[in-house]
């Protein structure tokens, strides 16, 4: 096994991993898709299920993560042959590239609407001297049309592209120290702006104080799979970042400090969006629709509503950026170490594959609608396989492989580096990746195929 750094990219500093790991968990699943499940699910209560999860099998999937990448010393492929020489389990890396890949394509789409709705809010719609809009009828006609969702779905993959060119240090830790401050300071204004308006009250109630009767098996499991989508588990993400770990940071320290990060920005995006939607009125279970069809109606009533439309849609783009940053980064890293390509060569690359199918994904809601499989559309088809199959499935075989597989005096020795580290809960950890993680992780993945 290799354990020498010196010829490969690593972080320069404990902070860059720390932005880098958690820009690429905080994106799209925190702004767009944790305010909408809470609102499905029941609020307060789903919120304190979610962090649950997140902490109890979450940050243990993400440490296993770490320690394989660490460990490994290559990308999600090699790390794995690397740890299992001669045996299949190379296979999970392989699994995880794809995933990137078909996520990466439907980031891009649905980033790309946000770059279409910050230029709308430009133009001042958003707002009580634009008149009454149809907020429905603007996101249909828009994301069903042809020419403009294509054009900025381009855009934001040529912008992964850029900064995943420049590599880990000049390229991925350099802008997630950028971005990540900048995404926290605009939630935070949001947060602030969503509480001062009349009622906003009702919307924090709804967020933290939990109605347990809301609470039944399927919350549950969308709480749990909410959580794995959130941390970036299961599609190589982890792994990659993980061998650009230097081998004196404190791995457990970083899985926990990301898990606090990402699920604050996940409550910061609850209290930016439910006060607003409480104070006009608005209903919260409106699905994937809140983020694209209700708050553009709050935007339009409120005082300067222009300005923070334009700054929301910003924020969803900045969010979408970090993660699909490091989305490439897991098949360029593959790209450049099995085939010996450069980094330019092995961008281009991932970038083509991913933004082919980023076209059939973005086409799919308009010219390609009527193309389906299994009644479901591209875009939903490419969800439902990387989401639901492929991410709790690499998940599975992370703390299977780590948990029954791998030598667990390996595994100690990465977590505590090499005994200098003191880590108490260290049987604890054993215990989740062996027994609680892959029996949950079964659960999302029978109650995402639809077999419970």
């Amino acid at each position: 096994m290799n354990t020498n750094q010196t010829n490969r990219d690593c972080f320069s500093c404990k902070f860059g991993v720390f932005a880098a790991a958690v820009g690429s968990a905080v994106g799209l699943g925190n702004i767009w898709r944790f305010p909408y499940l809470a609102g499905e699910n029941g609020g307060g209560a789903f919120l304190i299920i979610y962090i649950a999860f997140v902490f109890i099998l979450g940050l243990p999937v993400m440490l296993s993560e770490f320690v394989i990448g660490r460990r490994g010393q290559g990308n999600v492929f090699r790390s794995f042959k690397q740890l299992a020489p001669k045996k299949p389990w190379y296979l999970v890396g392989l699994m995880g590239i794809t995933a990137s890949l078909i996520i990466l394509a439907f980031y891009s789409t649905i980033a790309g609407w946000a770059f279409e709705y910050a230029m709308i809010s430009v133009k001042n719609i958003f707002s009580p001297s634009a008149g009454v809009v149809d907020h429905a009828q603007v996101f249909e006609q828009f994301h069903t049309a042809t020419v403009v969702p294509l054009v900025w779905m381009t855009v934001f993959i040529l912008i992964t592209a850029f900064v995943v060119l420049f590599g880990v240090q000049k390229g991925i830790e350099k802008y997630a120290k950028i971005l990540l401050p900048l995404l926290f300071v605009f939630l935070v204004i949001f947060s602030i702006r969503g509480l001062t308006l009349p009622g906003s009250v009702e919307g924090l109630k709804f967020l933290f104080y939990p109605d347990f009767s809301k609470i039944n098996g399927g919350v549950m499991l969308s709480a749990l799979g909410q959580a794995a989508f959130s941390l970036s588990i299961g599609m190589g993400t982890m792994i990659t970042f993980g061998s650009y770990i230097k081998k004196d940071d404190n791995l457990p320290r970083s899985a926990f400090s990301i898990s606090i990060a990402d699920t604050f920005v996940a409550a910061l995006a609850g209290m930016a969006i439910f006060p607003a939607v409480f104070a006009f009125g608005m209903e919260p279970t409106q699905g994937p629709g809140l983020v694209y069809v209700v708050l553009p109606a709050i935007f339009e009533q409120m005082t300067g509503g222009a300005y923070f439309a334009f700054g929301f849609f910003v924020v969803l783009i900045i969010a979408a950026l970090t993660s699909s940053v490091s989305l490439l980064e897991v098949p360029v890293a593959y790209f450049r170490e099995e085939f010996r390509m450069t980094r330019r060569t092995a961008t281009l690359l991932g970038t083509a594959i991913s933004g082919a199918l980023a076209i059939f994904t973005t086409l799919s809601f308009g010219p390609l609608k009527h193309v389906k499989l299994f009644e479901k559309t591209i875009f939903d088809n490419s969800d439902f396989f990387a989401s639901n199959i492929l991410l709790p499935l690499g998940a599975f075989f992370v703390v299977l492989f780590l948990g029954w597989f791998y030598d667990i005096k390996q595994t100690k020795d990465e977590i505590t580096n090499q005994g200098t580290l003191t880590v108490r809960l260290f049987p604890v950890f054993v215990f989740i990746i062996r027994f609680v993680a892959p029996l949950a992780i079964l659960l999302v993945f029978l109650k995402g195929v639809g077999l419970i």
